[in-house]
């Protein structure tokens, strides 16, 4: 009985379920300060992706921001839908559409990404900066770790 507690790991020091926890609630504070523009957390980053770049396949836009074709699909319909992206066809390859902000998106770039900084402001507070920092840099360095372990 004994061995069977020790190999049990609390909640509390598993880094995937706290990460997983934060994300979560992240998630929520991000949604709660969004909503009011008619964008859910789902779609930012998309939204991110693009005001980056615009003008790119749907497969370039899954690879920027990892997720897979299908999820990719079903989201950029409802975006389409909701007027924050156009798609049109690549003048290079007919068969495959561009993805566009419009003129919508583009006008909440300034809120949306003011609400992102607002949460992760939250979600920091009481850290040092350098520590906020580290912080950071040890996720990017987990996510590397993880997608260098699938072969990303």
């Amino acid at each position: 009985m004994e061995q069977i507690e020790r190999d049990l790991m609390d909640r509390a020091d598993s880094l995937g379920y706290v990460i997983n926890h934060l994300a979560r609630l992240m998630e929520q504070a991000l949604r709660d300060r969004i909503a009011e523009y008619g964008v859910v957390p789902g779609q930012f980053a998309q939204l991110l992706a693009l005001y980056e770049e615009e003008g790119v396949s749907q497969l370039r836009l899954c690879e920027k921001v990892r997720i897979d074709q299908s999820t990719m699909a079903h989201t950029l319909k409802r975006m389409e839908r909701d007027g924050l992206i156009e798609r049109i066809a690549d003048p290079r390859d007919g068969r495959r559409s561009l993805i566009y902000l419009t003129d919508r998106s583009r006008a909440l770039r300034t809120a949306l990404t003011a609400a992102a900084r607002e949460v992760n402001d939250l979600a920091t507070a009481g850290f040092p900066d350098v520590d906020g920092d580290e912080f950071l840099r040890m996720a990017r360095q987990s996510i590397g770790n993880l997608e260098a372990d699938r072969g990303a």
